[in-house]
């Protein structure tokens, strides 16, 4: 549909290429036109559809004098078939050529005459012996077709016999051919392509063998490596490719130079070609990017989808390879290693072979093709096969050497997978393709050493989850087995488990980063992803079981017992007048609750306080990870460049070194903000933890939190000077006084600083606490200790002021009943982070110089925040495989969190204390 052309009896008189075109009718005593359309002439055997002069069978058609002039009627010139000449008409039917040799070896003459056997254009003698009958089917296992292809049925047969009588190379490499686009599938049973190629290669062993190799016959192309069981493995494993390879220094060896052997399907030698042209790449791309697929180390993977249209295109006739790999000797000389290929699509009597990853069962074979248009056509007429054949998917695998150190690799294995395509409309079918370069290495030792670890660590984990089980016990005072007991252990073993999962799957990142990208000479190979499913879902459950842990955290914390102690005592009376009685009496000065609330509100402000910034962490991983380049460490190459060229070849992120380098910036970060903030921040600008002590001693206000039942912290804020309510004059010289020494200490014990303790209440002590405070939590209803006839409010408001004189009394020793002693905890008890003596009678002060309050803050929580933020940002990564993703979103859930603490906790605050929330600003 590209140029126009004069109709069958019409000769041309103008045409510049384009469609202007003129045409004359011939006259009908010269009815026939030329071949070249520009002259017509009489043809005295008749015409073609064409409107040409047409011959007979093995004479030429001749239009011109031998000067070139034209005759008025065409002739036909017969060949001669004579022994002088053995000419016969070649295809085209142009000129005599000298006859195929097998009718002169055969019939002395160019006719192939019964009892002579006239096959694909050879003719062989009756009285020769024969291959078998060929069977010219093909079979497209997976449409479930087998049809008769027109190329087997013309040349299945003579290039069995001329292989096998007269050993021609040619027609033996065209059988091979045959057998592969079979899919080099065996039947003991059959005689199609393969089956004759198995009787020649079985009856020619005396022939000899190429290059010593026993798979590899003289004058018949390698196609497969033997069925041997086991045969596989001794292939790819028995011996080791000689040559080494390095990613770094002088020496560094870096190419994989593949090469191949090309053959066209008449089994003609085409030439050798280097795959770094991208020759097995369907998928059109740039020369450089193509070409790194050859890049050792550097995994490599390139999917499309790709035209049927333009397969058919493109593909017109099939090119087979034998593919090798290039390596020089010591003594400089070339050599060429055979690369084994492991077809996918290869039956074996009847059955599918090399599906399993049982290497031992595998049948290997060496000549493969990208596409076959050809096998698929049922007539040569066909201008489109019925079926084509793709190699939808090529793999190279390049497996280390298990614990060398030199860079040893096994021999390649190149494994293909074919698609059949029923063709009905290429324009608007397509298929899939993908080629790959993968490094591979067994993993089974560093799956061994994980699980070793992971159940030794697990095992000391569930000791220490006892050990912590049993402090929360003695905490809560309880001494039952109940299955809140078991629930709390769940619960800590959860934590630690995940922390366990994250020191190996840490651990494991790290590994693979440093040692993977440091190398020289290669010694480890990242795990495939396939390889990496186990580190996922230690991955998964580290995220798990540490959200689980931070929801228990999180509760925990916003239902802890608090109340603060006011220290304050009336200066002075006041008159005040007498509701209903219309006198006036005299009364105590009322104190002030603003301290109180004063105090309330920073305790709100620093209970989701932490030891560093969370947005400068994430944007500062972000910013290492995007702008710096730390990203281009997470890619499966051997580079440890942080820059990449936007024209080269990106290769695949390792989900395993993905986690490996945000970890490791993650926790770096981290360590320096911790670092800035305890050296530098908290020791010259801000300290809100200590100011907070301060405060309550300046307020004149201490406060007795609870954690567990039994367990809890005090912050000692009783004034040394007797009163916080005063003015500025009297507050600085207070202060004056205070620098100078001029007054006592501010520590609970006499001539002491120890402001903050840890305390172990005794069961008479909370249950005395509970009777108090349950009057203040309750909205309604009599008790017991205040008059049911007085409102809510001043219920409260009473149930606060006894709280207050109930506390301040227990920490003057007032209660003997009810009384504590102040001690130091033992080493292995602050270790341990557990009592080993039980309040019994007494309640336990333990000094704490360390200001572990902060145990119910976030501030005193940082390594489970942090790890749940990391695991977090790796789990969003890992799904999404976008760190500006994973940061926006780790950042959204911290302030989710966050604002949840505050919130739910400036509630239990308000709840707890008889703050009004309408104070806490």
């Amino acid at each position: 549909g590209s140029s126009c052309v004069c109709q069958p009896g019409y000769r041309m008189v103008s045409s510049n290429g384009g469609s202007a075109i003129i045409c004359e009718k011939c006259p009908e005593n010269m009815s026939g036109v030329t071949r070249d359309g520009w002259n017509c002439i009489a043809c005295p055997k008749g015409l073609t559809s064409e409107g040409k002069c047409k011959c007979l069978n093995n004479e030429i058609l001749v239009e011109r004098s031998v000067d070139g002039i034209l005759l008025n009627e065409a002739l036909c010139i017969h060949c001669n078939g004579s022994e002088q000449s053995f000419s016969a008409s070649d295809e085209s039917g142009n000129r005599c050529v000298r006859c195929e040799q097998t009718f002169i070896n055969v019939s002395k003459s160019c006719d192939c005459s019964s009892p002579n056997i006239l096959t694909g254009g050879l003719c062989f003698s009756a009285r020769e012996s024969l291959p078998p009958k060929g069977v010219a089917t093909v079979c497209f296992g997976q449409l479930g077709i087998t049809l008769t292809s027109a190329w087997f049925l013309k040349n299945l047969q003579s290039s069995a016999s001329a292989c096998w009588l007269y050993s021609n190379l040619t027609a033996c490499q065209a059988l091979g051919n045959m057998c592969v686009m079979n899919m080099n599938s065996l039947s003991s049973s059959r005689t199609d392509a393969c089956g004759l190629f198995q009787y020649i290669y079985v009856n020619t062993a005396r022939s000899g063998n190429v290059h010593s190799i026993a798979f590899w016959r003289h004058n018949l192309p390698w196609l497969y490596y033997g069925d041997q069981p086991g045969l596989a493995s001794q292939v790819l494993e028995a011996n080791n490719f000689p040559t080494v390879f390095s990613f770094k220094g002088t020496d560094k060896d870096v190419k994989l130079q593949f090469i191949a052997a090309s053959f066209d399907a008449t089994g003609k030698f085409l030439k050798w070609q280097n795959l770094e042209g991208g020759i097995l790449q369907l998928c059109p791309d740039t020369q450089a990017k193509l070409n790194a697929a050859y890049t050792f180390g550097t995994t490599y993977q390139q999917s499309c989808q790709v035209s049927v249209s333009k397969i058919l295109l493109d593909f017109a006739n099939p090119i087979f390879y034998d593919l090798f790999l290039e390596y020089n000797g010591d003594n400089g000389q070339q050599y060429l290693w055979a690369v084994p290929v492991l077809n996918f699509n290869l039956q074996y009597n009847e059955m599918f072979v090399n599906q399993g990853s049982n290497m031992n069962n595998w049948l290997l074979t060496r000549r493969f093709f990208l596409v076959d248009t050809l096998s698929g056509k049922e007539n040569d007429l066909e201008e489109m096969p019925r079926v084509i054949r793709i190699a939808s998917k090529i793999t190279i695998s390049i497996r280390l050497v298990s614990r060398t150190q030199t860079g040893t690799i096994y021999p390649p294995l190149l494994t293909i997978a074919y698609t059949d395509v029923l063709v009905q409309k290429p324009e608007t079918q397509s298929v899939m393709v993908s080629f790959s370069v993968n490094y591979e290495m067994n993993q089974s030792e560093a799956q061994i050493q994980t699980d070793v670890a992971l159940g030794v660590l697990g095992g000391l984990a569930v000791l220490w989850c006892l050990l912590r089980t049993a402090g929360w016990k003695r905490r809560t005072g309880s001494s039952v087995i109940d299955l809140q007991t078991v629930f709390m252990f769940i619960l800590f073993y959860a934590g630690d488990l995940a922390n366990v999962f994250f020191v190996i799957t840490t651990g494991t990142g790290i590994y693979w980063l440093v040692f993977f990208k440091a190398q020289q000479f290669v010694s480890v190979f990242l795990p495939l992803p396939s390889q990496e499913e186990d580190f996922v879902t230690y991955l998964a459950c580290a995220f798990c079981l540490k959200a689980l842990q931070f929801l228990h955290l999180l509760v925990s914390q916003l239902t802890v017992d608090i109340f603060f102690i006011d220290w304050e005592r009336p200066k002075g009376k006041v008159l005040k007048a007498v509701e209903g009685e219309g006198v006036v009496k005299s009364a105590a000065a009322p104190v002030s609750i603003w301290r109180t609330y004063f105090i309330a509100n920073e305790w709100n402000e620093i209970q989701t306080v932490r030891k560093i910034n969370p947005l400068f962490q994430v944007l500062a991983v972000l910013f290492f990870l995007e702008v710096v380049g730390f990203s281009n460490l997470a890619l499966m190459d051997s580079s440890s460049s942080l820059t990449r060229s936007t024209e080269s070849y990106i290769a695949p992120s390792s989900r395993i070194l993905r986690f490996g380098v945000s970890a490791a910036l993650w926790l770096a970060i981290a360590f320096l903000q911790v670092i800035f903030f305890s050296v530098v921040y908290e020791r010259y600008i801000e300290d809100k933890i200590r100011q907070f002590v301060d405060l309550c001693c300046m307020s004149n206000i201490s406060v007795f939190l609870l954690s567990h039942s039994c367990f809890g912290y005090y912050i000692h804020g009783r004034s040394v000077h007797g009163h916080a309510d005063t003015n500025m004059e009297e507050m600085n010289m207070n202060l004056k006084r205070e620098a100078e020494n001029l007054c006592s200490q501010r520590g609970l014990l006499p001539n002491t600083d120890g402001q903050t303790f840890q305390i172990s209440i005794s069961r008479n002590m909370r249950q005395n606490y509970d009777r108090i405070h349950e009057t203040l939590t309750r909205k309604r209803g009599p008790t017991r200790l205040l008059d049911s006839s007085v409102n809510t409010f001043e219920q409260s408001t009473r149930a606060y002021n006894t709280m207050n004189k109930f506390l301040s009394s227990f920490i003057d020793h007032v209660h003997k009943e009810i009384d504590y002693i102040v001690k130091d905890k033992l080493l292995l008890e602050r270790i341990l982070g557990m009592e080993f003596m039980e309040p019994l009678e007494k309640s336990i002060f333990y000094n704490d110089e360390g200001h572990s309050f902060s145990d119910v803050l976030y501030y005193g929580n940082e390594t489970t925040l942090l790890i749940f933020d990391i695991l977090f940002f790796s789990v969003v990564d890992l799904a999404s495989q976008s760190f500006v993703l994973a940061a926006i979103l780790t950042y959204l859930q911290q302030e989710i969190f966050r604002f949840i603490r505050n919130a739910l906790g400036q509630k239990n605050l308000a709840s707890k204390t008889l703050v009004d929330e309408r104070f806490l600003i």
